[in-house]
């Protein structure tokens, strides 16, 4: 690959139109065109064809580009129509391994603080998952411009492999959130629109209406289980450590890590099951990355030229 001229070299640059070609027509045909399918076209389209130093980051970003055009692409075949949708099955579940006694009424955790929250913690809870992409992507950077380009890759390779196995299992075992269990009881109805749940609470305190705008667009509300809410940050203190990031990092990415974890059940996100599957999948991807693929040499090199061409 071409680093360093200002312009990429022919082979790059039709790999890079076909690649835009075809999420772009693939996206228009089952997916509908948004505006920020056209914005981001644009952008990468930019920053690799005009620029050395950006076509590399656009070259380093792919995992990252990967993993937002397939949660994207979920939507062509939605996963309750490949298999039936788990919602009262895991809601007793829930309850009898975490069910908590009040006023004689056995209660999930999510029943539990839907009736005992208070204001302070619902205005954390808007902020710990406002965290749960933009601090890892955030973090991903942050090794990119300081130059730990190897760590960097790992990460965002295993960020990308943890939501492939999440993705996996919301087609194997489709499951319904605890909202919606509160909300439309025991039935699975297609077509349900998102909640903002809990969250709407910190709309309400703040007048800013993110949750209320970005769970409206959430077209499949059947992938509950694992969270992999819980799983981005969890990643990314993993590799704050590996990486033997700076303490700032390491207690941050802790601090937000537990703070999601805590919010996904007080806001009725998520049942304790789930984000016991959103850990699982945390480090089933790292020990999976590190220890089998990485061991194994083709992929190993394939790492290492990857390595090198971002660096």
């Amino acid at each position: 690959m071409n680093k360093t001229s200002r312009f990429p070299s022919q082979k790059e640059a039709l790999w890079c139109a076909g690649a835009l070609a075809l999420w772009l027509l693939v996206t228009a045909l089952f997916i509908g065109f948004r505006p920020e399918h056209i914005f981001m076209a644009l952008l990468i389209f930019c920053l690799f064809f005009f620029f050395g130093a950006t076509r590399r980051l656009v070259v380093a970003l792919v995992p990252f580009l990967i993993f937002a055009i397939s949660y994207d692409w979920m939507n062509i075949v939605p996963n309750y129509t490949v298999n039936p949708v788990d919602v009262r099955g895991l809601y007793e579940t829930e309850k009898s391994l975490f069910g908590i006694t009040d006023s004689g009424a056995l209660l999930t955790p999510n029943e539990f603080f839907a009736l005992h929250h208070c204001a302070f913690m619902d205005f954390m809870a808007g902020i710990f998952y406002l965290c749960w992409v933009p601090l890892p992507v955030i973090f991903g950077l942050w090794l990119y411009f300081t130059g730990k380009r190897n760590a960097y890759l790992h990460f965002a390779m295993v960020f990308l492999l943890v939501n492939l196995i999440g993705f996996t299992f919301y087609y194997i075992h489709p499951a319904a959130p605890p909202w919606y269990v509160a909300g439309y009881g025991f039935e699975a109805i297609t077509g349900t629109p998102g909640s903002v749940a809990g969250l709407g609470a910190f709309d309400d305190m703040t007048g800013l209406g993110i949750f209320n705008a970005l769970y409206a667009r959430n077209s499949n509300v059947f992938a509950a289980l694992p969270s992999l809410h819980s799983a981005y940050t969890l990643v990314a203190f993993i590799y704050a450590c590996r990486s033997r990031s700076s303490l700032f990092w390491r207690l941050l990415l802790a601090v937000v890590t537990l703070g999601i974890w805590f919010t996904a059940v007080y806001t009725s996100h998520h049942y304790i099951i789930d984000v016991t599957g959103g850990i699982a999948c945390a480090i089933a991807g790292f020990l999976l990355f590190e220890y089998v693929l990485m061991k194994i040499p083709s992929f190993s090199r394939f790492v290492s030229r990857y390595t090198t061409f971002i660096s």
